[in-house]
This record gives structure tokens, C-alpha cells and sequence, in this order.
């Protein structure tokens, strides 16, 4: 009988030695095939997952309005898309193209699709366009136009608002399932008016039709005026409310956290020749504020 069971533990230890020698001892965590500790990558794996946002894309499309054309920061009622905060090649600016890839990259590999006068209705169609390109990052700036209307009435809804902008994440998607979106909140437009009305030459500017429902009659500081520029300031804290609201169910999708909305722009970093729109010290603030925003470790 010991004989027996001698030969029988030694006949499975042979039968364990050759599978264990088949599995290439991956068992054990050893090397693989490939020379690789397969134990410790598969170890590795679990443990740090790709993570959804890439901080650090390598193409970027810009979608928007004026302000990301670079609107009235070169010369008058004229587009300087060298100098936006998206895209630009201007060095003062340093926009976030050029952070993020470089001169030569930002060059190759950025595009703006923004439209000078763009409501969030447009938006859908810029992604469109944006989509044709395959970015890694699109960049929206939009929504002030949508307030700034011949008047208060004339604004678009925030329902109208919130239905557009769906709609334009959603041509995005079905096109790019995987590219990120930074989303800038729309300016707070009651203090450009607070800051832009000390100047007499900006205000006459703001006279050919420039955010009328916000600035027109900038001296004029009865009821009736103030209440219509509350009401245009409300709308625009609603409209970046969606704005947060949208992006946030979108896991590739930042939402500036009101940082472009916060932030105090005086005369220094607005247009010397409309006293509202960003020149180029605003635009180079709005891109440092993405790529704070693109580059942080969190959201």
C-alpha cells in the first residue's frame, strides 16, 4: 500500500510540473511570452485604468462667436483670429493651441469654426464642421450673443437655449464619441457695460449696435434702464447654468466653473476699440483660464 501511494504522489507531481510548464508559470506571476512580468501588468492594469480625460490633446477645434475670433482686439469691427484665446498664433496671447501643442502643432493641428455674431443655435453646425476635422478637443465659447439682442424681450429662451446646445453635443457624439469638449461660461456682460461706459469713444462704438439690450444708453441709470440690465444679467447666469447643467452629463465634457463669468475684466483686457470685446490681454487671460481648466487633475 505505500508503494502504491508513493507512486501515485509522484505520478501527479509530474502531471502538476507539465502544467504548470505548459502555463508558462503565469500563474505565479512570472514572465509570459514576451519576456513581460504579465502578473505585475495585469496588477498594474487594474490599478491605474486609462483615464477618461486627456490633459494633454493633440488637436483642438474652437466653435463659437466673436470673442473667439478675436472680435475688435486688432483693428475696428474686424476679426483678429490671430490673437484668440482658442486658437491664435499671437505670442502675447500665448492661446491655448500653442500651450497645448506647441507653435508649429497649433499651426497643423487647430482650427477655428467660430462665426462673429453666432447664437447657440449655430452651434450644431459649427460641430459639424469641427467634427470633419477628428480634434481631440473642441473648445465652445457661445451664449452672449444670445443675450445681447436689440432688447431684453428679444433674448433667446433659456428653454430655446438649453434645446440648442443639446442638440449641438449630440451632432458632436454621434460624429466623435470621444472627444473631449472644454466649455467656457458666457461673460458677465453688466460688468464690461460698468467698465466699458468710463470710456466716451467706446461708447459711441457701442452706438453702431453692439449688445444694444445690455449697452444702449450706457449713462442712462433710471429704473427702467437698470431693470433691463438685471434682466439681460439674470439671463445670462441661467444660460451658464445649462451650461453646466448639459456638460455635466457628459463625462467628456469641462465646464469652466463660471471662472470666464467670474473673472474681473477692466479696461486693460478689454478692446481699445469697442471697450467690450477682449483685446489681446483678455484673450490671453481666457487661455490661461482653459488651460487651467483642460490641464487640471480633476474637473
Amino acid at each position: 500500500m505505500r508503494k502504491r501511494r508513493h507512486r501515485a504522489r509522484a505520478a501527479l507531481a509530474v502531471v502538476v510540473t507539465a502544467m504548470l510548464a505548459t502555463a508558462g508559470c503565469d500563474a505565479f506571476g512570472g514572465s509570459g511570452a514576451d519576456g513581460t512580468d504579465s502578473g505585475a501588468s495585469a496588477s498594474r492594469s487594474a490599478a491605474k485604468p486609462a483615464p477618461v480625460w486627456n490633459r494633454s490633446p493633440h488637436s483642438i477645434a474652437a466653435v463659437g462667436d466673436s470673442i473667439t475670433r478675436g472680435f475688435d482686439a486688432c483693428t475696428v469691427l474686424t476679426d483678429c483670429p490671430e490673437v484668440s484665446w482658442a486658437t491664435g498664433s499671437d505670442a502675447k496671447v500665448d492661446s491655448l493651441a500653442v500651450r497645448l501643442l506647441g507653435v508649429t502643432g497649433a499651426a497643423q493641428r487647430s482650427w477655428n469654426y467660430a462665426v462673429t455674431g453666432a447664437r447657440m443655435s449655430d452651434l450644431p453646425e459649427q460641430m459639424v464642421q469641427a467634427a470633419t476635422r477628428s480634434p481631440e478637443l473642441v473648445t465652445v465659447m457661445v451664449g452672449a450673443n444670445d443675450a445681447c439682442r436689440s432688447s431684453a424681450r428679444a433674448m433667446t429662451s433659456v428653454a430655446g437655449f438649453r434645446a440648442d446646445f443639446e442638440e449641438a453635443m449630440s451632432t458632436l457624439r454621434s460624429a466623435l464619441p470621444k472627444t473631449q469638449v472644454y466649455v467656457a461660461s458666457v461673460p458677465n456682460l453688466k460688468r464690461l457695460w460698468s467698465e466699458g461706459r468710463e470710456n466716451p469713444l467706446g461708447k459711441q462704438v457701442w452706438k453702431l449696435g453692439i449688445c444694444p439690450s445690455m449697452l444702449r444708453d450706457a449713462d442712462d441709470l433710471t429704473g427702467a434702464a437698470t431693470l433691463r440690465r438685471d434682466k439681460v444679467q439674470q439671463r445670462v447666469e441661467a444660460y451658464n447654468a445649462v451650461l453646466k447643467d448639459v456638460c455635466a452629463k457628459d463625462r467628456r465634457c469641462r465646464f469652466d466653473g463660471n471662472a470666464v463669468f467670474d473673472y474681473s475684466f477692466d479696461t486693460e483686457q478689454l478692446s481699445h476699440w469697442d471697450w467690450f470685446h477682449p483685446g489681446r490681454n483678455g484673450q490671453a487671460r481666457l487661455a490661461e483660464i482653459a488651460y487651467r481648466t483642460v490641464t487640471a487633475e480633476r474637473p
